[in-house]
């Protein structure tokens, strides 16, 4: 109550009423979900709990045990309460990009920094700011996430939108949502969605390999090749556009090959499917209306994964030098922190 209200204090004092309104936005939807929320264990013993949902929030909590034991992640109140917030998506962050750009715009925020996203706790509120960004001419994405951290600000609760049937994929988020409360900085989104995403990985096969489920890790690694392997198709199209934004050639040129290269990633992923016997797991995403947003949004994820994943081999497994590592390049300056780990340097 004390950071909401500190929170209230700060909107108010904002100037102009689109920000003004945005804080208030929020401070609002933040605060909801932290009414509905409720002890774990009061909720698993309500009769009225669904055996589902019982069955989730017991697992979860033993995984919120492994987390900081077996991962060292951060040990506090967070994910230890439960609110069923009625809906699919925690937010539904707004990816943007300059027509012919593959950088996202970027976002500053009060007391968290920056973000290459702007999230809403409402569909129709980004859906409409996509639509401005639009008409101002700029790529636009809305994408739906199932959880979101206040690094640390408050004590997060567990959400009935991370409560997925796939063990893999709930667990997963929970472990992403730590590593942000582990290591952030407020000047770097590719930096801190790198580190929770290869967290998250490692987290998940660990925790697999400690219940003795050899079989669910041998799977789950299978999942995380695919997706390195699909999001790899993706980069490399990235790639593709930054070049031919950078050229010479007129704009007119530049749209024209902008659709191409959009052409030629969807029969890339027609043939990548071929090698995963028909698995159509993507089928849904690649149905989209593609733009450079979407590829934005795939970076600021997947960038440095391979490169943490490194730095993880050279301390030998050891999470704590990892961390160690991860913590010492967190306080280079932006350039020099990029440096280090494209060159795989300490």
């Amino acid at each position: 109550m004390r950071t909401l209200l500190l929170l209230f204090v700060i909107v108010i004092t904002l100037p102009g009423c689109s920000t003004l309104s945005y804080y208030l936005g929020a401070v609002n939807g933040h605060a909801e979900i932290l009414n509905r929320q409720r002890p774990v264990g009061e909720v698993v013993k309500d009769p009225a709990t669904s055996e589902t949902v019982r069955d989730a929030l017991l697992q979860i909590q033993q995984a919120r045990r492994f987390a900081v034991e077996a991962l060292l992640l951060p040990d506090n109140d967070s994910y230890r309460y439960y609110a069923d917030i009625d809906r699919p998506y925690a937010v539904w962050n707004v990816i943007a990009t300059p027509e012919l750009s593959v950088e996202p715009r970027q976002w500053c925020f009060l007391l968290v920094g920056c973000f290459s996203y702007r999230g809403y706790f409402s569909e129709h509120k980004a859906d409409a700011y996509a639509r401005q960004l639009q008409e101002q001419g700029d790529d636009t994405h809305v994408a739906g996430a199932r959880a979101y951290s206040t690094l640390g600000w408050f004590d997060d609760p567990l959400l009935n939108t991370m409560l997925l049937h796939d063990e893999a994929h709930r667990l997963g988020v929970l472990f992403h949502e730590l590593a942000h409360q582990k290591i952030y900085i407020d000047d770097d989104p590719a930096f801190n969605e790198g580190f929770a995403v290869f967290v998250q990985q490692v987290g998940v096969r660990r925790w697999f390999e400690a219940q003795g489920m050899d079989e669910a890790a041998d799977r789950y690694q299978q999942t995380v090749q695919r997706r390195a392997r699909f999001h790899g198709l993706l980069l490399e199209t990235r790639e593709k556009l930054a070049k031919l934004y950078a050229s010479e050639q007129p704009d007119r040129i530049k749209r024209e090959q902008k659709r191409q290269h959009f052409a030629d990633l969807k029969q890339a992923y027609r043939q990548l499917k071929r090698q995963w016997n028909g698995y159509g797991g993507y089928d849904e995403w690649m149905q989209q209306p593609l733009n450079n947003a979407h590829l934005a949004l795939v970076a600021t994820y997947r960038e440095h994964v391979a490169r943490f994943e490194r730095l993880l081999e050279q301390h030998n497994g050891d999470l704590a030098a990892f961390y160690t590592a991860v913590e010492r390049l967190a306080k280079l300056p932006p350039g020099q922190r990029k440096a280090a780990l494209l060159n795989n340097v300490e």
